[in-house]
């Protein structure tokens, strides 16, 4: 069984899958409170569901891509299972993950969107390093960033772990409210920083930022 906040199709707002249509699964619970979290109603509640009802809705929905997300998705045990079903059944399937949980018994077709936590967060604590030495070629690392001691944190972290060549791709992303984009630019072109990526949310650009469901 699964515990699940929502599944609905949308446009993927992040990583380098953003602009595609993608199905999320929004599985409920997390353990980390970060200070900028935008999903604070994944925390609690939710509908149980069998792993078979999960898929049987993803298929009605009719879309390839699927992201399962949270909350924080590992922390239910039914996650790996969801992931393996969903691999099985020929979706491309996204893993939005905090970082904070192993990502070593992933399938390995899954592409892991790992969220490593900065200082700005409250939650840097939580990170497990061993989780870069276990990072596949198509998975990508992301970085929040609330402002710019997040950002010299990252772009060190980013350099001493070789992260560029470990991963398909490296994601700046300001946190939205906090941080202005234009100060992220500025940063990312003065350092030449020029093998991440800057992301902004697309989905908080397109509908209300403090929509559900999208």
């Amino acid at each position: 069984m699964l515990v699940v906040t929502e599944i609905y199709l949308s446009i993927q707002g992040e990583s380098t899958w953003a602009g595609r249509p993608c199905i999320f699964v929004r599985l409920t619970g997390c353990p980390l409170r970060c200070v900028w979290c935008d999903t604070e109603y994944a925390f609690y509640g939710g509908q149980r569901m069998a792993l078979d009802d999960v898929v049987a809705r993803v298929k009605a929905l009719g879309c390839q891509l699927v992201e399962v997300t949270g909350g924080e998705p590992l922390a239910q045990p039914a996650c790996l299972p969801l992931l393996e079903a969903l691999v099985r059944g020929g979706y491309t399937v996204l893993l939005e993950t905090s970082g904070a949980y192993p990502i070593a018994p992933l399938p390995y077709a899954v592409h892991a969107i790992m969220d490593l936590k900065c200082p700005g967060s409250g939650e840097s604590h939580r990170n497990l390093w061993e989780n870069i030495a276990a990072l596949r070629p198509h998975d990508e690392v992301k970085f929040v960033l609330a402002d710019r001691a997040d950002y010299e944190w990252a772009r060190e972290v980013t350099r001493r772990e070789g992260l560029t060549g470990r991963c398909r791709a490296v994601l700046f992303s300001p946190a939205h409210g906090l941080l202005a984009p234009a100060d992220l630019a500025r940063w990312i072109i003065e350092d030449r920083l020029t093998e991440v990526r800057m992301q902004l949310q697309m989905h908080k650009h397109i509908w209300p930022p403090d929509t559900k469901g999208v």
